[in-house]
């Protein structure tokens, strides 16, 4: 029960963040006296099954509130409550409050406070020291160390695990014995340094083929010193405006000679490098080994290269500024990066600053870099004319696009900031839904059924007078994606999209072509959706046949002791993942259909102590459950199966007899890492790498069908679900 309530707790994400931006001499309603319409403030209090939160005028031990929390009676969970706070500086951090308990059995109950990232935890109950029974109220407290150079945050809080009662009241945290109100927030030198916060001041001169040479050659040493130097891996320096203030001197330049000096100057100032006993070689048997090509194929001096391999040979170790890894997920995790919200079209500096950025993340933390369709070492140079001569948001926002796609993965898209580029493409869509079918856009089924305007099936040639293969080529670019089919997947959503209340195009129907004016509709009026769920129905039913079908779109944990046991004794079952998982199924569902633990996926991870390296890990096994089920599995997929839906079809591809049917799916696996870029931009990559235990690819590939099922135009006029068809087919002839 400690390591469960510890595990949780330490995942707990629905926390209140918002008094970090408070003064630190504000109060935290430690006292739960400030409430709002009868709801407690500045607290968060995620629902936990079973147990229910609230506020108590009876039960007080000082002021006109407590907090109750209460279990029902065949509660065996926990319920949390908890407050963040900001960083303090300090050498430790103490909880105190007054507890009162009522019949606490089958847990305990108590303070709790955590420092973020798992840095130092204590729940009372890790410290022998949990409430029990019935209590009246008790003055308790619990003490941490702190160490505000490696902290991000420190949760505090109350909990009941298991049955009974609690009533927490009149909290107080000090810090080195002093009431909070006289803490300081801890900074780093980095976070203290606002100098360029409203503009990089930099005048770029005219580009000429030796500037962006010595720009791509800076924009690469900028992230190497970024990622490998002591100074800026301890937060010594805010390597944002570190940029800014080398670019004038280094703009000037006249020849290499200048720039040289330049470089080893600004490296200089940084300090000596102290020796480093921990730093540790490439492994030899690295999946993916640091690429520094660029080093050795500079036009750099040899002393200036120097100088740059014994900072990596004495490279920073341990927590850094703006890395690392996941706890318990392991992939990259990038802090500190001030996506300068406020900047709604950044200056020629900080544009020069997204790139530079996105480029060496990719570089050093991609797990896929190896298998983009362009050198990544040739992207920057590729850039920077682009970046630098962008002039107004708009095209900064397509910009940002263009060089994201260049990852090829599904997952790096723009998700954030993109508001020129959603204006661009309009508010008003067509009321059905097209996808490409035998490589023709076809209308396969329809948003607001009374809004019809065209038949299912009928072929889309042309939109305002462009064709339709036309206007993919001209898009392609601006929809970043692991493979061809994802591309269009994304593409299809926005082909009738448009800023006009109507569009003009040409399509055939019946063998005939036609013309006419369609009309579009606001896109907050239409039902949009990627493919049908329907919430109310289970996510299981049995077939003709004896044949079980279970979509994952809205399956839940608690069907899947249902569908093992309505199932077992079926011809086969058909899972279709023709859609996003609602759950995850590797290690339960999964289970029923092998006869032994089965190895079904490896990762490789980052190194973040050797930024670059990338090392594969041991393969994941499906366990076997009690029962192994006897039929034949058939798993559907398509180019919508993406992320955790491709996961999720390895694992079932590990059952004794699973035959996976349906078309390309969208090639990107693997926790995705979020990137914030200037002017409020975020995107994501696939942060792991993901690959079959015998080291077979999927990212770009995605799960390759045993046998290749797509639909038809005819099939598709006719109503038919051609890939559940031939499922049922492969089970019935077997």
């Amino acid at each position: 029960m400690k390591k469960c309530i510890f595990a949780i707790l330490i995942s707990l994400l629905a926390i209140n963040v918002s008094c970090q931006k408070k003064e630190s001499n504000s109060k935290y309603n430690l006292g739960f006296e400030d409430v709002l319409n009868g709801q407690l403030q500045s607290w968060s209090i995620p629902a936990a099954p079973g147990y229910s939160v609230s506020l108590d005028s009876v039960n007080v031990q000082s002021g006109k509130y407590s907090i109750l929390i209460q279990a029902a009676d065949k509660s065996d969970n926990f319920q949390a409550i908890s407050i963040a706070l900001p960083n303090y500086a300090g050498r430790q951090i103490t909880l105190s409050g007054y507890v009162k308990s009522e019949n606490v059995t089958d847990g305990f109950a108590g303070l709790w406070m955590r420092i973020d990232p798992q840095i130092a935890f204590d729940n009372m109950e890790m410290s022998d020291r949990g409430i029990r029974g019935t209590t009246d109220w008790k003055r308790y407290e619990i003490t941490l160390p702190m160490t505000p150079a490696k902290t991000e945050r420190i949760v505090v809080g109350g909990l009941l695990s298991g049955k009974g009662k609690i009533w927490l009241d009149n909290l107080s945290i000090t810090i080195d014995g002093k009431d909070i109100s006289q803490a300081k927030i801890f900074e780093l030198p980095a976070n203290l340094d606002r100098e360029f916060d409203n503009g990089s001041n930099i005048e770029f001169p005219t580009l000429t083929e030796q500037i962006v040479d010595n720009l791509n050659l800076l924009g690469k040493l900028w992230g190497f010193l970024k990622y490998h130097h002591p100074e800026v891996g301890k937060g010594n320096y805010n390597w944002d405006f570190e940029l800014f203030r080398i670019l004038p001197n280094y703009l000037k330049v006249q020849n290499n000679t200048e720039r040289d000096h330049v470089i080893l100057d600004w490296i200089n100032q940084y300090g000596e490098i102290p020796v480093c006993t921990a730093c540790e070689k490439t492994l030899e048997d690295a999946y993916i080994k640091p690429d520094f090509s660029w080093i050795e194929n500079s036009d750099m001096s040899n002393e200036l290269k120097k100088k740059i391999w014994e900072i990596y040979e004495n490279r920073h170790q341990g927590n850094h500024f703006y890395i690392q890894m996941r706890p318990r997920v392991d992939n990259l995790q990038f802090l500190n990066e001030n996506p300068y919200s406020d900047m709604f079209f950044p200056d020629a500096g900080f544009r020069l600053l997204t790139l530079y950025r996105y480029w060496n993340m990719i570089h050093y933390f991609f797990p896929y870099k190896y298998v983009t369709d362009n050198d990544w070492n040739d992207v920057l140079r590729k850039y920077i004319p682009i970046f630098l001569s962008v002039q107004d948001r708009l095209e900064y926002e397509l910009t940002a696009i263009q060089l994201i796609g260049e990852a090829n993965d599904t997952h790096a898209n723009l998700w954030g900031g993109r508001d020129e580029v959603e204006h661009l493409r309009g508010n008003y869509n067509a009321p059905f839904r097209v996808q490409f079918v035998e490589q023709k856009l076809v209308v396969t089924d329809y948003f607001n059924p009374e809004l019809k305007s065209l038949g299912i099936g009928d072929i889309i040639t042309h939109i305002d007078g462009k064709t339709v293969e036309a206007i993919v080529d001209s898009l392609k670019r601006y929809y970043p994606a692991s493979n061809k089919a994802s591309l269009l997947r994304d593409i299809s959503v926005d082909m009738l999209r448009s800023r006009s209340h109507s569009i003009n195009i040409r399509y055939i129907s019946s063998g005939r072509t036609h013309e006419k004016e369609l009309p579009l509709y606001p896109r907050d009026r239409l039902n949009f959706f990627w493919y049908r769920v329907n919430e109310d129905e289970k996510s299981y039913k049995l077939l003709d046949g004896n044949i079980g079908y279970v979509t994952l779109a809205n399956i839940k944990d608690e069907d899947f002791p249902i569908i093992k046991d309505l199932f077992k004794n079926t011809r086969g079952i058909i899972i279709d993942i023709r859609n996003y998982p609602s759950a995850f199924t590797p290690f339960t569902l999964a289970s029923f259909f092998v006869s032994e633990p089965t190895p079904f996926v490896k990762f490789t991870r980052g190194n973040v102590n050797n930024p670059g390296e990338f090392m594969f890990d041991s393969a994941y096994e499906v366990p076997k459950s009690d029962d192994t089920y006897q039929g034949k599995l058939i798993v559907i997929v398509n180019e919508i199966t993406q992320s955790s839906a491709e996961y999720q079809s390895m694992a079932f591809r590990a059952g004794n007899n699973t035959t996976i049917i349906g078309s390309q799916t969208a090639g990107a696996d693997g926790n995705v890492s979020d990137i914030m870029l200037p002017g409020g931009l975020l995107t994501k990559i696939s942060g792991i790498g993901v690959y079959y235990p015998d080291g077979r690819q999927t990212q770009r590939i995605g799960i390759v069908p045993d046998i290749e099922v797509k639909p038809t135009i005819q099939g598709i006029k006719e109503g038919r679900d051609e890939l559940l068809e031939k499922a049922i087919e492969i089970i019935e002839r077997q």
